[in-house]
């Protein structure tokens, strides 16, 4: 392959740095805690008592399935791939009006709303930071062509 195939940004080459470390644990831990709630789920609506089993079923699955988002993002993030960033954000967006729902409730639910507000909005610091952006070889607007930042 030549290097017109295969182009090496200058911006990714060194170490990774600590934030973009830190952004793929958040998401890494946030999609294992889907995975978590969703195995949860399912052997309760499998082996559980549950009032209705075909939802707890449907709802276990579908949050193995949404565990994979955050999953991937963290992968990505840790290898320094440019897409990364996006699933990883719409994760934490997604994750805010969750916790806020959490933090609506009158239940043992308010310290887990607590916890995924910080850590979605500490992700969200650390994806937009411009060290972040640099490691990851993201450009601005405007900034693809001419190969400046």
């Amino acid at each position: 392959m030549s290097s017109e195939q295969t182009p090496v940004i200058p911006e990714t080459a060194g170490p990774r740095p600590r934030r973009l470390t830190y952004a793929a644990a958040l998401a890494a831990l946030e999609g294992l805690a889907l995975v978590v709630g969703g195995v949860w789920m399912l052997v309760e609506g499998l082996a559980g008592d549950p009032d209705d089993r075909q939802s707890a079923v449907t709802g276990g699955v579908t949050l193995i399935v949404l565990a994979l988002l955050p999953l991937l993002a963290a992968r990505g993030l840790l290898g320094r791939r440019s897409w990364s960033r996006g699933p990883a954000v719409i994760t934490q967006i997604m994750a805010l009006p969750v916790a806020y729902n959490l933090l609506q409730a009158d239940s043992v639910a308010i310290p887990a709303g607590i916890a995924l507000a910080v850590v979605a909005v500490a992700a969200l610091i650390l994806l937009i930071n411009p060290a972040t952006t640099q490691a990851l070889g993201i450009r601005g607007p405007g900034r693809a062509q001419d190969g400046e930042q």
